[in-house]
């Protein structure tokens, strides 16, 4: 409640008070613009005031980002109502990820309106900048320098007539500085209280000369970042062992072993396993245990907990009653909140001014280093190609005993069986986490000129090249596997009699042990999975075979651009002049993706590694050319119509002609209506055509065959079994353009110079929507894809999941910007809200299929996740050199996963919240000037320390997530930033 109220109280501050910015810009907005001069503004090719635009534009001064506290793009990003809640910054995708964001390491995304990161457009001055190397998809927003921006314009509206036809969520556009003088240093620190996750900024700018007293200009700066690891371990609210709550984790692959009863294999276990070939049912029971058994869980045992993360295995939550003897473990401690990150950009520029001519030249760049960690490799042994088998020797028979006897005393059945070596699932947390390791670097370099062709006609004209390339290696977690991993893989070793699941000789073999890999140390003794210590033996055996350092993949992406345009009048009308611009676009995309060395044919298999062989991509090119016009039609002096018309023709898709109307009304000073419609074309990703085919096995269990279950829920009902089946993902040669239609209405109140207040509605209208269903959207719509659902026995065993054109998608909303300032106490009080609320979000697969509910405020595993209302409001007071803030995000609440034990409503826990709560945080900060050359900002963000609400996450079918949403979230809680500028 205290913090609606806080909520209402900002609110009614700005609509009660004036503000000194036009059509609900930031106070500083018209003044950094070059005094409300005419220039080209994002969204338009005509010159004009940016405080008259048609166009529900934000522009976002560097004020503004040092009154927030946000040190890079990732964090403005986050900071943006409009911006959806997909998996687009470095928490979010920092674990187990499938589907589109699996190749996403080190990757920050714009998601504007939820359209996707594909949807947004993002501009560096105007122009595009290279789509992150990896994805070939998404521009990393990490790579723009943030040291020379002199604002961020922000249009909330589509774009494709203006910019190329993926402008369709809207664009963002970074402008730098182009007329600095001097030397300016800055220093930021961003310390979390509770400790880790720490952020350290460091940059430098230089400038000489003046352009209009010089007549050219040198701009120079250079910066660097470095954001510290936060680990799941050290944030308490991050917790997947909360079964009173409804959360608790799908996982059997524990620090210490849960034993299973695996079958007989011709090497390591020719009669069988410990427990197999018996019922394993105790005292009273009447279904057999046979998911798996811990020790830890057993009658007088020492408990799941006992081991650091690990909890009793809630077989009533997961609908399992066969495993109730097993232990599970806390897979998102394991994983990092926040990705090391640290990065390094450089950004010049040379400015000649000639008479009314400018020329510029222009490099940029970024060398970023990051670190994915996710949780411990979970080894699960079986009969064929991960034979693990623990064995009664010399040097086991210790443990083995122990074992042994503690299952005995439950289950006598399996007393015959003594000696035959235990088979098992096992989580090796002496591994060490499982880690990529990511360089990122890009280049931009431009040349550019603009300036007059005769009375009232301008030009502007420029070319650029843009690259991002990524490479992906292997850090700690990963080891050779010793055995083939298929019978394809074995067929093609060139190993004489080599089998699936037999042992590869290639893979290097530890000491001590007589057998390769990571299976040759386990099934040796040596590295013991039921201890959570291990010998020095067994460390230098687990070094001896560690896969450390070996290529994952790696790609780049290339943009060659060519633009030209001329803008002036045409004639008079009553209500002012017609103006009109013209220009045509050339750009060359060339993608190329290259698998790993390692995981070619010949090679030993590193187990578990996703290395993506099958869709290396030899460099692939895409040409489009463009023409475009625009016209602003002053019909009269209230109404002003802007047409504008693109003609882009791709290569392979052929050409595509896409308008836009805007129009503003203003009938009294202090009144403007406003509207536009649109239409947008977005072609496929490279690698959504290219790439070959991944067979995945899916681990989870939560999946039922919803044309048996009607419940939809794992429960021991007829049909209501869980199915585990494999899925097929990858590229489609068939995939065509997505299109679009978008508009959007709405008004502006300006009642004094002092106040300003937008409301505007938008609706964008997708079909043929490009992307791939997840496994769960597809089984929830069943019937109309019967050809991509393989059934072996009547059970599906495999569901193609391959990128295709799969539907249509509706998303509106209505967006509101208040800004109000008033004069008091020899200062003034500024105030601001950004919000947006989602009116309507729905999706279908087919064009034959209804659309289905409503996924506003829906918990979703992947994709955007649509909140109703989100926020962003400040309240400010600036005396002279002075200026202290107050600050409020807010990001509504939505509704909870629930766990099948609850889904089937079998099992009622007293803690479980079907609604996850709003997230509320609250910044403040202080700034003032030092001596004339210095400005301080000291600040706390979130300052009440408020944890992330409880969510349920956690995903039985990849592993990963846990007790929070980092979609919406920020997990490093009260931090402590202090800003140091120096200018000289």
């Amino acid at each position: 409640m205290k913090h609606s109220k806080t909520a209402i109280l900002l609110l009614a501050t700005c609509l009660t008070t004036p503000a000194f910015a036009q059509d609900a810009s930031p106070p500083t907005a018209a003044e950094t613009v070059d005094n409300g001069a005419a220039i080209i503004v994002t969204g338009s090719r005509i010159k004009q005031d940016p405080a008259k635009s048609a166009l529900p534009l934000q522009i976002i001064s560097t004020d503004d980002l040092t009154r927030e506290g946000i040190n890079s793009p990732e964090q403005l990003i986050s900071y943006l109502s409009t911006n959806g809640n997909g998996a687009d910054n470095l928490a979010s995708n920092a674990d187990v990820t499938s589907g589109a964001q699996r190749g996403t390491n080190g990757l920050s995304a714009a998601n504007l309106r939820g359209q996707g990161s594909a949807s947004t457009l993002v501009l560096l001055n105007g122009r595009r900048v290279a789509a992150h190397g990896l994805t070939g998809s998404a521009v990393d927003v990490n790579q723009i320098p943030m040291a020379a921006l002199e604002r961020v314009e922000v249009l909330k509206d589509g774009a494709s007539a203006i910019y190329g036809t993926d402008a369709i969520g809207g664009v963002i556009n970074f402008i730098t500085k182009t007329n600095f003088q001097g030397l300016a240093f800055n220093t930021f620190t961003d310390m979390a209280e509770a400790g880790g996750g720490a952020i350290y900024r460091l940059s430098s700018t230089g400038g000489y000369g003046d352009l209009n007293e010089d007549g050219f200009n040198l701009l120079a700066t250079v910066s660097r970042s470095v954001s510290k690891a936060l680990n799941g371990s050290d944030r308490s609210f991050v917790n997947g062992n909360q079964p009173n709550r409804g959360l608790s984790v799908d996982t059997r692959g524990t620090p210490i072993a849960t034993a299973f009863a695996t079958g007989s294999n011709a090497l390591f276990a020719p009669t069988g396993s410990l427990l197999s070939g018996v019922t394993l049912l105790e005292a009273g029971a009447t279904v057999p245990a046979t998911g798996g058994i811990n020790i830890l869980d057993l009658p007088g045992g020492a408990g799941c907990a006992s081991m650091d993360g690990g909890m009793a295995y809630d077989d009533q939550l997961w609908a399992n009653t066969s495993a109730r003897f097993a232990c599970a473990w806390d897979t998102g401690r394991a994983a990092v909140l926040q990705q090391p990150l640290t990065t390094l950009t450089y950004y010049g520029r040379a400015t000649a001014k000639l008479g009314d001519h400018q020329f510029y030249a222009e490099i940029t760049g970024s060398d970023a280093d990051s670190s994915k960690r996710f949780s411990n490799n979970q080894y699960s042994g079986n009969a064929t190609t991960l034979p693990l088998y623990y064995p009664l020797n010399a040097t086991t028979s210790a443990t083995y005993n122990d074992v042994y006897n503690k299952l005995v005393a439950v289950f006598p059945q399996i007393a015959p069986n003594y000696g035959k070596p235990i088979s098992y699932r096992w989580r090796c947390t002496s591994c060490g986490v499982r880690e990529y390791e990511t360089n990122t670097k890009t280049l931009r370099a431009g040349l550019g000129a603009e300036g007059p062709l005769w009375d009232g006609w301008d030009y502007r004209a420029g070319g650029s090249y843009a690259r991002s390339q990524s490479t992906s290696v292997l850090g700690t977690g990963y080891h050779y596997r010793g055995t083939f991993a298929s019978a394809a893989a074995a067929a093609a070793s060139g190993v004489t009699g080599a089998v699936s699941g037999g042992i590869d000789p290639r893979a290097p073999t530890a000491p001590g042990a007589t057998q390769p890999g990571i299976v040759g140390l386990l099934n040796s003794g040596i590295l013991n999975p039921f201890s959570l210590t291990q010998s020095d033996a067994a460390l230098a055996g687990l070094k001896a075979i560690s896969a450390e350092g070996v290529t994952l993949y790696g790609g780049k992406y290339e943009v060659k651009q060519l633009d030209g345009s001329i803008s002036g009048s045409l004639f008079d009308l009553p209500g002012g002049t017609v103006q009109v611009a013209l220009g045509v676009d050339y750009r060359r995309e060339t993608y190329s993706f290259n698998g790993s060395p390692a995981a070619v044919t010949g090679t030993p298999d590193i187990f578990n590694v996703a290395f993506d062989n099958n869709n290396a991509l030899t460099p692939k090119n895409r040409t489009v050319k463009a023409a475009y016009a625009e016209v602003l039609v002053p019909v009269f002096e209230a109404l002003e119509v802007t047409g504008a018309v693109r003609l882009d023709d791709y290569s392979g898709f052929g050409s595509t002609v896409n308008p836009k109307i805007s129009a503003k009304y203003r009938p009294l000073d202090w009144l403007m209506f406003r509207g536009s419609f649109n239409t947008g074309f977005r072609v496929p990703a490279f690698n959504q055509i290219f790439n070959g085919v991944t067979q995945s096995p899916n681990p989870g269990n939560t999946l039922v065959d919803p044309t048996t279950c009607a419940t939809g829920a794992v429960s021991t009902l007829p049909g209501c079994s869980a199915i585990t089946p494999e899925t097929l993902s990858g590229g489609n040669l068939n995939l065509g353009p997505e299109t679009s239609q978008q508009h959007s209405i709405g008004v502006v109140l300006q009642p004094s110079s002092h106040f300003s207040a937008s409301f505007d509605y938008w609706s964008i209208a997708v079909d043929d929507t490009i992307g791939a269903l997840t496994l769960r959207q597809l089984l929830d719509n069943i019937s109309y894809f019967p050809d991509r659902v393989t059934r072996t026995n009547n059970i599906i065993t495999l569901i193609d999941l391959r990128a295709d054109n799969i539907g249509s998608r509706r998303t509106e909303g209505l967006e509101v910007a208040l800004r109000g300032g008033v004069d008091v106490l020899g200062g003034v009080i500024n105030a601001g809200l950004d919000g947006t609320y989602l009116l309507k979000k729905r999706e279908k697969f087919l064009p034959s299929a209804p659309f289905g509910s409503s996924l506003i405020g829906q918990f979703t595993f992947a994709g955007d996740l649509g909140l109703k209302w989100k926020h962003s409001a400040f309240v400010s007071f600036t005396k002279d050199d002075f200026t202290f803030n107050f600050s409020q995000i807010y990001r509504d609440g939505y509704k909870n996963q629930a766990l099948p034990g609850i889904a089937n409503g079998t099992v009622v826990r007293p803690d479980f919240n079907p609604m996850v709560k709003s997230y509320v945080t609250y910044n403040t900060s202080v700034s003032f000037d030092l001596l004339k050359q210095y400005r301080l900002t000291a600040g706390v963000r979130n300052v009440f320390d408020t944890d992330p609400p409880f969510a349920i996450t956690y995903d039985s079918n990849t592993g990963a997530g846990s007790s929070w949403e980092p979609r919406v979230a920020d997990p490093r809680g009260r931090s402590f930033t202090l800003s140091i500028e120096a200018k000289f």
